[in-house]
């Protein structure tokens, strides 16, 4: 899963980076409601935690703009202020929750997953299935050959990506955009270790090299 984090509170911002990052999800953050716009309009992210006080542009008129372009994506909305009335206001604009400041983290990763997991039933089943393997994206949960293997967040991602395309080629920059983050700058064989670690798990013949492309998952 991928999100995207709009707060101009650079140091709340980084904080809830890495916490969702630790939760196994891709976080980008960026703190201007303009640059907010134009990344979720053009990135392909999951849920965008949204704050309302922005410089360029505030929240309520980044949610506006994003879903009178038909942009579903699901949107919570974060702010200092707290009533009835900017709650409404948010709403209308169409967010789909609303947390005030200052708000627990342990709430917010729930309101996040109840947001996923309401804008997942209304799209195909969850379950993806190579031969064998099934990878349930909503339970976050991995059986092969009947056995359920234990991943980790970042094996789990990385699995999944390549479920999702099943047969075909991803390439190593696509695993890495998707998993890590945007603006990941570490070592790109970080993804190699990874698969290496899938392959340990689920057998090695279920995730090819294809040398100079990417990793491909086949059924088995």
């Amino acid at each position: 899963m991928r999100l995207l984090i709009v707060e101009d509170e650079k140091r709340l911002a980084v904080s809830l980076a890495r916490g969702l990052t630790a939760e196994g999800y891709a976080v980008d953050v960026v703190h201007d409601g303009l640059e907010g716009l134009h990344r979720a309009a053009e990135g392909p992210y999951d849920l965008v935690v949204l704050d309302i006080m922005l410089p360029g542009m505030n929240g309520y008129r980044v949610c506006a703009a994003l879903r009178a372009a038909g942009n579903d994506v699901p949107i919570l909305m974060l702010t200092a202020k707290d009533g009835e009335y900017d709650e409404a206001e948010g709403l209308d604009t169409g967010a789909d929750d609303y947390l005030a400041k200052p708000f627990s983290y342990v709430v917010l990763v729930a309101r996040i997953r109840a947001l996923l997991r309401r804008h997942a039933a209304g799209r195909p089943s969850p379950v993806l299935t190579a031969g064998s393997l099934t990878v349930d994206t909503a339970t976050r949960r991995v059986h092969c050959a009947g056995d359920e293997v234990t991943l980790t967040a970042k094996e789990f991602a990385v699995l999944e990506q390549l479920a999702v395309r099943q047969g075909e080629v991803v390439g190593k920059p696509e695993i890495l955009e998707h998993v890590w983050d945007f603006a990941y700058e570490g070592d790109p064989n970080i993804v190699e270790v990874y698969v290496s670690a899938l392959r340990r798990k689920l057998g090695a013949d279920r995730i090819q090299t294809v040398r100079g492309a990417g990793y491909r998952l086949v059924a088995r």
